[in-house]
């Protein structure tokens, strides 16, 4: 067997003032056929995974580029053609194939393109012809949009928010494609818009108990070879934007169907229930002075740039200041300028600098004072589950008790291991400000005395019945109260 994989991914908030080109790739990962790192990234696992599986089989896997950006604004024309281009002249070069297995993210959006994933599968599919398997992962923020579904045999995404399970489903997708190529099943998609848009955390009920229940079908459910729920993102304004269910069966049309449809209508009955309690930052930092003991984590769910957004906002950190409160650490907060400032400047200096609240309104106010650089750090990584996220280089800013890190790559705050990089001993500090909106907790719920889940400003469209969409459907939970009437 010849298989061919590659991945393009990135997600697009198309309200993020963010715009982004080739460099954007190039500083989170950007790597060219058989260059991909051994460690993958969130929506590259198809890759090392098929390094894994191929070996074992005993097949040939022909790699092609691997390209992801953290999420921001719109992707520019021509990289996103350029990226695209690459993959396809790559898997023309390698035809024949038996298969193509690639790495997607499911939420980008381009000028000129508000499907662009769509647009590469249908062109994959041109290429290898009606009979040849092609499969994807995907992120659950995403759009699943017809023409992707009419492309592909079948996606597989990830149950987990936060996604700590991105390797495990790309197992799951060669695992399944193994069998299909084997003639052991003919696995067919069946899809049903849950006709809603909503945030589902698996970290708590009721979202929980529903995945639990998606593994459990799959074990017990003959012919069931895949459940996923497609979450939607919220900041995408694009035609099929919303939540949907897909059921992968072996040959049964039918069973996937109805089962797509149960799922589905069963999580648009718990509409609205799934998000935790969040408080302004007056009431957040009131919780995190009045606990017994740190660290409290403070989450800045919606300045997240996991979600699109520069990360720079100051709201939280503001107030902070104002009260006057120490033992504080933050990370990270995103701008570049004063990251360039401080390397000039250089460790155990002590400047005057202003920093955040640059990229967008609704985010603070830049903060004046005069800090102490205490550390460099060149081409800083976190931890993230399996892998590592880049966010640049980083400089640790310390003033009035309070210690910050400045960015260069935006990045949310994935683990702990984002302060210890620096310098900074996590659990040591009362108070630990990150920006993020789900995907920290697996990892800082094992370090914090508690969790305070703040919303402060408006740096993300996070109330869809208001958010100006202009090609979004309106038809849809909650922009209507019924969208079944």
């Amino acid at each position: 067997m010849r298989l061919f994989t590659a991945a393009l991914a990135t997600e697009t908030n198309t309200f993020s003032p963010i715009a982004i080109d080739k460099r954007a790739f190039e500083a989170s990962l950007y790597a060219g056929p058989g260059e991909h790192p051994a460690t993958p990234t969130l929506c590259t696992a198809p890759i090392t995974v098929g390094r894994e599986v191929c070996a074992r089989e005993g097949w040939e896997l022909i790699e092609g580029s691997a390209s992801w950006a953290d999420p921001a604004g719109l992707v520019a024309r021509a990289t996103y053609e350029e990226l695209r281009d690459e993959i396809l002249e790559q898997l023309q070069a390698a035809m024949p194939v038996d298969g193509v297995v690639l790495g997607l993210h499911g939420a980008m959006v381009a000028q000129g393109y508000d499907d662009p994933e769509g647009d590469l599968l249908s062109r994959v599919r041109a290429i290898v012809g009606p009979d040849v398997l092609v499969c994807a992962e995907l992120d659950p923020h995403s759009h699943l949009t017809e023409k992707r579904v009419a492309a592909a045999n079948f996606f597989v995404v990830f149950k987990e928010f936060p996604h700590i399970d991105f390797v495990d489903r790309a197992r799951d997708l060669w695992a399944i494609a193994v069998r299909t190529l084997k003639g052991e099943v003919t696995p067919v998609m069946s899809v049903f818009d849950c006709r809603m848009i909503d945030v589902f955390p698996t970290s708590k009920q009721p979202m929980r108990g529903f995945v639990d229940k998606l593994y459990k079908l799959e074990k017990s459910e003959p012919d069931v070879l895949s459940l996923s729920v497609i979450h939607g993102f919220m900041a995408g304004d694009v035609p099929e934007m919303g939540t949907k269910v897909i059921a992968v069966t072996d040959g049964d049309k039918s069973k996937g169907a109805g089962l797509a449809e149960e799922l589905g209508r069963e999580l648009f009955s718990m509409r609205g229930t799934f998000m935790v309690r969040q408080v302004d930052e007056r009431v957040a930092v009131d919780a995190a002075v009045a606990a017994p003991k740190g660290p409290v984590v403070i989450a800045d769910v919606w300045d997240n740039p996991g979600g699109g957004t520069a990360g720079d906002a100051t709201v939280i950190l503001s107030e902070l200041i104002g009260r006057g409160i120490s033992d504080v650490a933050v990370g990270t907060i995103w701008d570049p300028i004063a990251v360039q400032i401080c390397f000039a400047a250089g460790e155990g200096a002590e400047i005057p600098l202003r920093f955040g609240a640059k990229s967008a309104p609704d985010t603070g106010n830049p903060i004046d004072k005069v800090v102490t650089v205490k550390r460099l750090v060149q081409n800083a990584e976190m931890r993230f589950g399996e892998s590592f996220a880049p966010f640049g280089d980083a400089a640790w800013i310390s003033f009035d008790g309070i210690d910050v890190i400045l960015n260069s790559t935006r990045a949310q705050s994935f683990d702990p291991s984002l302060f210890s990089v620096m310098g900074i001993e996590p659990t040591e500090r009362k108070i630990l400000l990150i920006k993020s909106t789900n995907h920290f907790y697996d990892s800082f719920s094992r370090i914090a005395a508690e969790i305070v889940y703040c919303a402060a400003g408006k740096p993300y469209p996070n109330t869809p019945a208001t958010t100006p969409y202009r090609k979004a459907r309106r038809n849809i939970w909650p922009m209507v109260d019924d969208p079944w009437a």
